[in-house]
């Protein structure tokens, strides 16, 4: 049969074929080229020297005075650096570091002597940061449920030359909804709890509602600066494909009309899926959401070694 006449045969047999959605091939073109960037620098992030793949310690910090160093015999032991780092003192809430004789310390980038204040993550500056090894090591001083710990990195810690790489179910715009935000009344606050152990109050501005499957789902934000919220929330892939401690997700802040776009296609793993020396919020009992979220990262498979 020529081709004309089998194609106008086929083009018969379909006169009465339901006619495809149509689809908007620069609208989807575009969509997968935004994501295909967001996880580019996702990882980006990840792997930087300061990503959270290239932390080596969270060592907690009592009142007193404490050797900081790789050797042994140090109170409080780093993984990696030189074997004696410098003596930390905690007095009356303030973090002082008197860095040894010859360490090559450095804080915020300049050489170091003497005793000096550090400051925390807490401080509007953002916390005082220890270069050591060369500029391989950093440590900054945190604040966490009303304590004190020095958290450190370095860019040759084996969760980040061993990264294994990120996995995500495949890019779907069904899962880029179209939500409301309610707020709540000024001040309020959500208690959430930590992977390390009791819980701190934040700000809860107001609840994110969404439509998936004709049902309504709820997730209570959180406020944390910036032009984005901030959302913890567990669903029924934890432990069956993600994270089983639950994800994060970033949103743009609603418009004046409490319209707000959830894209639920970058939903992340918090900092604890890589690390053991993060500090990872949990989601509280009224964003563990009763639906399947197919979207967005996947669990993290740790290399063997790690």
């Amino acid at each position: 049969m020529p081709a004309l006449f089998l194609f106008a045969a086929l083009a018969a047999g379909c006169d009465h074929a339901p006619a495809p959605e149509p689809v908007d091939a620069a609208a989807m073109a575009a969509f997968v080229s935004a994501e295909e960037t967001w996880r580019t620098q996702r990882r980006e992030r990840l792997v930087a020297a300061d990503g959270w793949t290239s932390l080596i310690g969270l060592h907690w910090i009592e009142r007193g005075e404490h050797f900081v160093g790789s050797a042994p015999g140090n109170g409080l032991r780093i993984a990696m650096g030189p074997p004696e780092l410098g003596l930390l003192a905690l007095a009356d809430g303030q973090v002082r570091l008197t860095p040894a004789e010859g360490a090559g310390v450095t804080i915020d980038g300049q050489p170091a002597s003497g005793t000096v204040p550090l400051r925390t993550d807490a401080d509007p500056m953002g916390p005082s940061v220890i270069g050591f090894g060369g500029g391989d090591g950093q440590a900054t001083v945190i604040e966490r449920m009303g304590r004190l710990a020095l958290r450190v990195r370095h860019a040759l810690a084996p969760t980040r030359t061993g990264f294994a790489g990120l996995d995500y179910w495949p890019a779907d715009r069904s899962w880029q909804i179209q939500g409301r935000f309610v707020a709540h009344p000024p001040g309020r606050t959500i208690e959430i709890a930590s992977i390390i152990g009791g819980s701190e109050p934040l700000p809860n501005p107001g609840v994110v509602e969404f439509t998936r499957d004709g049902r309504t789902h709820r997730i209570e934000a959180i406020d944390e600066g910036g032009d984005t919220l901030f959302l913890v929330f567990a669903d029924r892939t934890n432990g069956h494909g993600s994270y089983p401690a639950g994800r994060f997700m970033d949103v743009p802040r609603p418009d004046a009309e409490g319209n707000i776009t959830l894209d639920f296609n970058r939903a992340y793993n918090p900092p604890c899926a890589f690390t053991a020396f993060a500090t990872c919020p949990l989601p509280p009992p009224e964003n563990r959401l009763d639906l399947a979220i197919e979207a967005g990262e996947k669990s993290y498979r740790k290399p063997p070694h790690s």
